[in-house]
């Protein structure tokens, strides 16, 4: 190992310090550095687990934007289908709202009586524009009631609908009361109710009828008035087919990206102290990587 301060470092760097913190202060300042070739192998190694991760996020991504094209290319455009009826629809199809294909769940719950280990997601967590709720907490860092989920139901954040945090709960857990637990009246509906719930002109209805000025939060009884197309059975169950397979691959790479996070965080202090040979940890990424 190299031993380097901080001071030399910045003054090679720079050719001066900090102007509000001593020379002496910034010269006392050291650590323990690895060979830069050794420091070159560890930026290659962890680089392999961030690329991998940056890729699941990017394809977590594209699935929601297919989703949503491909709502719109059967669902408004009604691409797919060429016999329109008097209603503007296709046939055997009919106009309906949102609470005929879902509802909220609404099972309030004190925390403090549940498992310590049990995830929660509140609106922090939550990306705006993305499906992909990849970060959550735990039950023991909240102390008010919050709702409980389950793996699979959607989450829509009410704070201020025009953030559009909206996604599939990838695990169980209890949540913000400033987020909508929304489930399909039946498991068929819901492909139609999450493809619906995330489209723009969705998010632009909730928005418009949002309570409140400086705190908008739509509500589920004018959410649920939205109209919408409802389409014949066997559409229907081929529309769900298709959404519910990506909103699956979006789960599994949420899982997977946590896991590639969690061993880079591992290896990164180890590496860097020696702890762990660098030779060690490129085998352990290759299998990690090949069986991702």
């Amino acid at each position: 190992l190299i031993r380097l301060s901080l001071g030399s470092i910045l003054q090679s760097a720079t050719g001066s310090t900090f102007p509000n913190v001593s020379k002496e202060q910034i010269y006392s300042w050291s650590w323990d550095l690895p060979p830069i070739e050794q420091q070159m192998r560890i930026v290659e190694i962890l680089g392999s687990l961030d690329d991998k991760i940056e890729l699941n996020r990017r394809m977590n991504e594209t699935l929601e934007q297919m989703a949503m094209a491909l709502y719109k290319y059967w669902f408004v455009d009604f691409g797919p289908f060429s016999d329109i009826d008097e209603n503007g629809l296709p046939i055997g199809w009919r106009w309906g709202t949102l609470e005929e294909i879902g509802y909220t769940y609404k099972d309030q719950v004190d925390p403090t009586e549940l498992d310590y280990q049990l995830p929660y997601i509140g609106l922090e967590h939550m990306p705006k524009g993305s499906i992909s709720l990849e970060e959550w907490e735990y039950s023991d860092k909240v102390s008010s009631n919050k709702f409980l989920f389950d793996k699979g139901d959607i989450l829509f954040g009410k704070l201020r609908p025009y953030f559009k945090k909206v996604g599939v709960a990838p695990v169980n857990g209890v949540c913000s009361t400033d987020i909508l637990v929304i489930r399909p009246k039946s498991d068929v509906f819901f492909g139609l109710l999450f493809a619906q719930v995330i489209q723009d002109e969705f998010i632009d209805y909730c928005s418009n009828t949002s309570n409140g000025t400086k705190m908008p939060r739509c509500d589920w009884n004018q959410m649920a008035k939205f109209k919408l197309p409802i389409p014949s059975d066997s559409v229907l169950i081929d529309f769900n087919k298709k959404i519910k397979s990506f909103v699956e691959q979006v789960i599994s790479n949420i899982h997977e990206n946590r896991m590639l996070i969690e061993i880079r965080d591992f290896l990164l202090p180890r590496l860097l102290s020696g702890e762990i040979e660098v030779r060690e940890a490129e085998e352990q990424v290759e299998e990690v990587l090949a069986n991702a």
